[in-house]
């Protein structure tokens, strides 16, 4: 690091920030506070410095927009996992110039981890992602809470669930009394509205593949069994971009599916997974490697999804089968390991073959 260079930790807020600016070669700590959108003020307060900055700042509401703007013009302004900054459990005090100052002290130390920062493009396609996944969520709690109501008013349904014969047993339902019907009429509302926006954002998400960054990507993990469109799309948008990733365990450490660990001395003992990253790229690796139960085979939707697509990445596609089902079989039939337990541990690998058909040159 250059002797004339300053850090920079920044505490960004809407409407100001704190600027701590620390010269690592004297010690000299001092605070700023600056008025106004970090986007715009930001940039400039870094460039009135005179001299080569580094600066970081959280990760926030306020997005990835200040981080742009200063790469545009030059500037190394990068942003903190917020899961990197450690605190101490007595710490009660929280102010603007405390943050500063514990960020750009900590960034001098080396104790701090960076978040990728995607394209603007990027980050609009990771938004619609995730937006059809707040639908899903929200349509699981509305069809909760009616499929409650009809068992408190002892109705139950006969067969599965959300089929086209449930549909049709929903619609046929009535309730002699104003209020039952009241409340019934606007669970299924909601629950028929939930299904239409899901729709609709997953037909905007098939037109929007075709122009992203991630669209080569997404082609390459749609061959694996268990992955479709929305899955390759939700990993790539959280994920990013594989090629960060050195090796497949960093990214498995990324995305929370590794154990934790407490070793001391002569003593190592592994627990549950870390659970870091984004939960959504979690939830869709366990998911999809729930297919691996079934012993290996290439349907007709499947061999639809292979077609046009490089060889090499198929052959890896099929090696994630037998492996994984040989895995389910193991630690699942032989070992008796619970279900959640074996799902996770082909999830790890599950993503490890993801990261070779998606690194593949």
């Amino acid at each position: 690091m250059s002797e004339s260079m300053a850090l920079v930790g920044l505490d960004v807020h809407q409407a100001q920030s704190v600027a701590a600016v620390l010269d690592p070669v004297s010690g000299e700590l001092r605070v700023e506070r600056l008025r106004g959108a970090p986007a715009v003020v930001v940039p400039g307060f870094l460039e009135r410095l005179g001299r080569p900055v580094r600066a970081i700042y959280e990760a926030g509401p306020t997005g990835f927009g200040l981080a742009r703007a200063a790469t545009e013009r030059g500037l190394d302004v990068r942003v903190i996992a917020p899961g990197s900054i450690p605190k101490a459990p007595g710490d009660r005090v929280k102010t603007d110039r405390r943050d500063a100052k514990r960020l750009v002290r900590l960034f001098a130390a080396g104790e701090l981890s960076f978040a990728f920062v995607p394209s603007e493009q990027d980050e609009r396609f990771r938004d619609l992602v995730r937006c059809i996944d707040d639908a899903r969520k929200d349509l699981m709690r509305s069809r909760h809470r009616l499929s409650k109501f009809l068992l408190r008013r002892g109705l139950r349904f006969p067969g599965r669930a959300w089929t086209q014969p449930h549909q049709r047993w929903l619609g046929k339902l009535c309730f002699d009394d104003a209020l039952s019907q009241a409340v019934f009429v606007d669970y299924l509302c909601a629950v028929d509205a939930l299904v239409g926006r899901r729709r609709t954002l997953i037909g905007v998400l098939g037109d929007a593949v075709a122009a992203s960054s991630h669209a080569e990507t997404v082609a390459r993990l749609r061959c694996f069994r268990g992955i479709n469109t929305l899955t390759a799309a939700g990993l790539c948008a959280e994920v990013g971009s594989f090629e960060r990733f050195a090796k497949p365990s960093l990214l498995a450490g990324f995305l929370g599916i590794v154990p934790s660990e407490y070793t001391s001395d002569q003593k190592r003992v592994q627990g549950q997974i870390t659970k870091a990253g984004p939960t959504h790229a979690r939830r869709l690796l366990v998911e999809a490697a729930h297919h691996y139960r079934r012993r290996p085979r290439v349907i007709a939707e499947l061999a639809a999804r292979h077609a046009g697509q490089d060889p090499r990445v198929v052959q890896i596609a099929w090696r994630a089968q037998r492996r994984l089902h040989a895995r389910w079989a193991h630690l699942g039939t032989q070992r008796g390991k619970p279900t959640g337990t074996v799902a996770v541990a082909c999830a790890r690998e599950l993503a490890a073959f993801c990261w070779e058909a998606a690194t593949l040159n």
